[in-house]
């Protein structure tokens, strides 16, 4: 038997925590409290929030006891497999079984799944909305240029590499074809050496 979830006022919301409001969760990126200055004037909580579902981010502004549900979230351990016309499969750590993502839940994320990289799966209501990512990737170089040439222009010596996955990235000239590197997942730059 689930307990009705509390109830969260628009003042209590922080930045990271998530909330539900019309029928979809979100996640707080950003909170401005603005005090009235005149008597009898109300608080307003101006909240910069994601929706999960959309990945849309926009400004919203509550009235401070305007209440919310917390959103069913829980997030689940799985590595990655492969993808195919199907979909993006993975395999839940916990209970070895199969989760197939469609291809515009995961988007842009499919660059950063490499062989059995660990992610964590997020759900709302018991289905999958989206990926959560370890802070770094290791990904193979699939291939790049040779060292000789690259953008020195920027006075850091770097060329482009192509990953495994086909995100391309600039990785310094000393990188070589067939090397795994450590991609940062948030920025998605090179990051250094596996396992260094």
């Amino acid at each position: 038997m689930r307990l009705m979830a509390s109830l969260l006022e628009a003042i209590e919301i922080k930045r990271k925590m998530f909330f539900e409001y019309e029928n979809a969760p979100y996640h707080c990126l950003d909170v401005e409290i603005s005090k009235p200055t005149a008597r009898g004037g109300q608080t307003l909580v101006r909240l910069k929030m994601r929706n999960l579902l959309t990945r849309a981010v926009f400004d919203r502004t509550f009235k401070a006891g305007d209440k919310f549900k917390e959103p069913d979230l829980a997030t689940l351990p799985a590595s990655y497999q492969y993808t195919d016309g199907m979909g993006i499969h993975f395999m839940d750590q916990e209970s070895y079984e199969t989760l197939t993502l469609g291809p515009d839940l995961v988007g842009e994320d499919r660059l950063l799944l490499g062989d059995n990289v660990l992610v964590q799966i997020q759900t709302y209501n018991g289905n999958p909305i989206g990926l959560q990512f370890p802070p770094h990737v290791e990904l193979t170089v699939a291939s790049t240029e040779a060292g000789a040439r690259g953008d020195t222009a920027s006075g850091s010596v770097t060329k482009v590499a192509t990953l495994e996955t086909g995100m391309e990235i600039r990785v310094p000239l000393f990188i070589k074809e067939g090397e795994k590197i450590k991609v940062h997942t948030e920025t998605r730059e090179f990051a250094g050496r596996a396992g260094k």
